[in-house]
């Protein structure tokens, strides 16, 4: 059932997405290349933690509740792809010219996305991504730079950035409230924060998803178990009143439709979609092996038949899948008494 989708002020809202009726899901296959070669840091970073034939990060242990092993890396890269080609093969949409600027990524992953930044905005002085695991490529472009860090502990940066981006980040924060507020307290004044998350409640337009539809059950399931270790998985519909709380003005937030499978009719929406499809079909065991198991107590082989489920689920045709990905950008203060209706903008 499609979820009622009011517009309201400072928000962009898109039209249904229209079905391809003669899509073919072959058409559409994400080539994996081989995964970088990690960085050389100490045994304490390296000595990675196995579990349910799956390999996590040792720094912080426990922090993050999903693989950093090469499939998944795979999976983080094509995620990139997916959004980046969602937003119009843009990588940000702040109003922010990139020469001279200081950039940061929070929770960088393989680090596509600050390569990708320096390669095509050499201009800007200095892109650092920050990440629990050291699964980033020793060949970057020269103004990148990776650091193995933890967003929530104290931030000590010996300069103020120009724009912080986060992305992906569902699952993976304790409090998100301090992890804007640091990100405010580190912006130089004017900069500007850009989150891109989805919200992750499914809906279909045409009424085609049921509520017993596998991947639903699946979100459902990584909803709950976030909820019980104090991360959400659904931070999105939140973010931008936490920005607003922690002072940031200019706030505005885009929804863009995120589909699930090849079927819509648009050329760019369908490449995403089909790369979604296999993010569940392909990816799905990183999302449960840890949270099913560990969190909510299911048995290894109730969560392979929830696998199975979601990987025919993510092949259905007749089903059509979305998410909303919200892309929420926000503006440090130039002065202290910036006006209260500016944060409405």
């Amino acid at each position: 059932m499609a979820l009622d989708k009011s517009s309201f002020s400072g928000i962009t809202m898109v039209n249904e997405v229209e079905v391809d009726p003669d899509f073919d899901e072959s058409l559409f296959r994400w080539n994996k290349g081989s995964s970088s070669a990690s960085i050389s840091i100490g045994s304490n970073v390296t000595n990675y933690e196995w579990k349910h034939g799956r390999r996590y990060h040792a720094y912080r242990s426990g922090s993050y509740n999903f693989p950093n092993d090469e499939l998944e890396q795979d999976r983080l890269d094509m995620v990139h792809h997916v959004f980046y080609r969602l937003l119009g093969d843009r990588l940000y949409t702040a109003p922010i010219e990139p020469e001279g600027i200081r950039v940061l990524d929070i929770g960088t992953g393989t680090g596509l996305w600050p390569i990708h930044f320096g390669d095509t905005y050499p201009e800007a002085k200095v892109i650092v991504g920050n990440d629990l695991s050291p699964i980033q490529p020793d060949w970057t472009p020269p103004n990148v730079k990776f650091v193995v860090d933890d967003v929530e502990l104290d931030w000590i940066e010996p300069e103020p950035f120009d724009l912080i981006h986060c992305r992906y980040m569902a699952g993976s924060i304790h409090d998100w409230p301090r992890l804007v507020s640091q990100m405010y307290d580190n912006l130089r004044p004017g900069g500007w924060v850009e989150f891109h998350e989805s919200a992750n409640t499914l809906y279909s337009d045409d009424g085609s998803l049921q509520p017993g539809n596998q991947i639903v059950r699946m979100m459902e399931g990584l909803m709950e178990a976030c909820e019980r270790i104090g991360r959400t998985m659904d931070p999105a519909p939140s973010i931008r009143g936490w920005v607003e709380e922690a002072g940031f003005v200019n706030v505005k937030q885009e929804t863009h439709k995120l589909p699930v499978g090849s079927w819509p009719l648009d050329p760019r929406l369908k490449e995403c979609g089909a790369l979604m499809g296999a993010n569940f079909s392909e990816g799905v065991e990183a999302f449960t092996a840890a949270l099913f198991t560990d969190v909510l107590g299911w048995r290894p082989a109730e969560v392979m038949v929830l696998n199975a489920g979601v990987r025919a689920a993510a092949r259905d045709k007749t089903v059509h899948p979305i998410f909303d990905m919200l892309v929420i950008t926000a503006q440090k203060p130039l002065t202290a008494d910036t006006s209260a209706a500016e944060a409405k903008l």
